[in-house]
């Protein structure tokens, strides 16, 4: 082999998230569900690897015997709590109200097999939602479809 192709950068070994800092601090929290872990790790990489949070932490919940993580979606913002959870867990309104009672905005974070990370923010109560953003125009009338009619 040549020298080029060995001073290429080497990809990381099969087993890298085990020796991921953050995962290693996870670990130690002593959290007995495994995917739970796994889960609260995908939701740290990507709130600092792809939407760029700032000063992410993570914190055991021993009440839910899960990893919460605390961060600030941009520099100054205020701290949010993010709840990572398997797809597959279930999560009862005592367990939302425990998160909640933290003082923090709350995010809760579905993680599926696949990876796919599925955020909803949580509040305490109902919240009024915007009006929608757009050129929209109220016309002052209802508009109606003509049914088709059948033949």
């Amino acid at each position: 082999m040549s020298d080029a192709s060995s001073s290429a950068e080497k990809p990381p070994p099969p087993n890298w998230i085990l020796q991921h800092p953050a995962y290693q601090q996870m670990k130690s929290l002593e959290i007995e569900d495994s995917a739970q872990v796994h889960a609260a790790f995908l939701v740290f990489m990507d709130l600092t690897e792809v939407r760029q949070w700032k000063e992410v932490s993570c914190v055991k919940s021993p009440e839910l015997q899960v990893v919460l993580l605390e961060g600030r979606e941009k520099e100054g913002a205020p701290v949010q709590t993010v709840l990572p959870l398997p797809a597959h867990r279930s999560l009862s309104h005592k367990s939302i109200r425990h998160v909640l009672d933290r003082g923090f905005p709350m995010l809760l974070c579905a993680v599926a097999s696949d990876s796919t990370l599925v955020y909803q923010r949580m509040t305490d109560g109902l919240v009024t939602p915007d009006p929608p953003a757009g050129p929209f125009q109220d016309l002052g009338r209802r508009q109606h479809r003509k049914r088709r009619q059948k033949p």
